[in-house]
C-alpha cells in the first residue's frame, strides 16, 4: 500500500515494460498473484476469522460506510495528481472474514491513473489489518496492469497491521502493513502520537505520525500523518518532494 503519490511513475514504468515487451527483474509487469520471488523473511500471521469484529471504528482509521476523503497531491506546491478515497457500503470475504471495502482512485484531472479497492478489516483489540486490494493501474486512459494486486490467503500472502489500536505502545517499532513474497511488502513504524499538524481541511493534534517504507524498493519512504475522528491528512515523500494533502472530508449522513 505504498503511496499513490508515487503511482504515475509506476504505471508509466509498468507500461514501457509492457511496451518493450521486458523487464529489469525478469518478472511479467501484468503477471498476478503468486509470481514474485520471496525475499527469505520469515513472516508469520497468528489470527483467525474469529478473531475480527464487523466495524472498523479505530479512531485513527476509521472505515464507516458513506464516509468520503478527498487530498490533492502537490509537488513543490504544484498540484499533479487527486485522490478520491471512499468507503462503501459492500464487504467483500477475505480468508473467511467479512473485510471492509475502500475505493481509492487516482485520477490526473479526468482521467484515473489507479483504481484501487482496499480491504481492510478491525480485530477485537481494535487493531485494523490490511488484508488485501486489487488495483487497476492506468496509462492515458489505458489499463496497462494490475501491478500490486494481493489477498490474504492467496499465493502465500499475508495481511498486516495498517494501525494499531494503541499506537503509542508501539512506538519506532517495525511491522509489516502487508506481506506479499515478492509483490508487496511493505512495512510501518510509529515515529509520534502527540504531532500537531494543518493542512487545507483544517488543523489537528495528537496526531500519530509513522514512517512507510518498502523492503522491496529500499528507496521508497513516506512520512503519514493520522488525525483521530478522521484518519490520514497527510503524507510526505521524503525522497520525491510530493505531499498529499486533506482538502475535504465528508462523514456518512446515516
Amino acid at each position: 500500500m505504498m503511496t499513490r503519490i508515487i503511482s504515475l511513475l509506476v504505471v508509466l514504468i509498468s507500461f514501457l515494460m509492457v511496451s518493450l515487451g521486458c523487464s529489469g527483474s525478469g518478472k511479467d509487469p501484468t503477471a498476478g498473484p503468486g509470481q514474485g520471488k520471496p525475499t527469505g523473511e520469515t513472516y508469520t500471521v497468528d489470527v483467525t476469522p474469529e478473531d475480527f469484529v464487523e466495524v472498523v471504528d479505530n479512531p485513527y482509521f476509521p472505515l464507516i460506510p458513506g464516509t468520503k476523503w478527498e487530498y490533492e497531491i502537490r509537488k513543490g506546491g504544484v498540484l499533479i495528481e487527486k485522490d478520491s478515497v471512499e468507503v462503501l457500503h459492500e464487504k467483500r470475504e477475505v480468508n473467511g472474514i467479512q473485510a471492509t471495502v475502500v475505493r481509492d482512485i487516482v485520477s490526473i484531472g479526468e482521467q484515473i491513473v489507479e483504481d484501487t479497492y482496499d480491504w481492510f478489516a478491525q480485530d477485537k483489540d481494535g487493531n485494523v489489518w490490511y488484508v488485501g486490494e486489487t488495483v487497476d493501474n492506468y496509462v492515458g486512459g489505458v489499463l496497462v496492469n494490475h501491478s500490486g494486486s494481493w489477498e490474504w490467503g492467496v499465493d502465500g500472502a499475508l495481511p498486516g497491521i495498517i494501525m494499531w489500536a494503541d499506537p503509542a505502545a508501539h512506538l519506532n517499532e517495525e511491522y509489516y502493513q502487508e506481506h506479499f513474497p515478492g509483490a508487496a511488502e511493505d512495512k510501518g513504524q510509529v515515529l509520534s502520537v502527540t504531532e500537531s499538524v494543518k493542512v487545507p481541511f483544517g488543523s489537528f493534534e495528537d496526531v500519530v505520525k509513522t514512517r512507510d517504507f518498502s523492503t522491496l524498493e529500499t528507496h521508497l519512504s513516506e512520512h503519514k500523518f493520522y488525525a483521530p475522528g478522521v484518519g490520514l491528512i497527510k503524507e510526505i515523500d521524503m525522497n520525491g518532494g510530493e505531499e498529499v494533502l486533506l482538502i475535504s472530508f465528508t462523514k456518512p449522513t446515516r
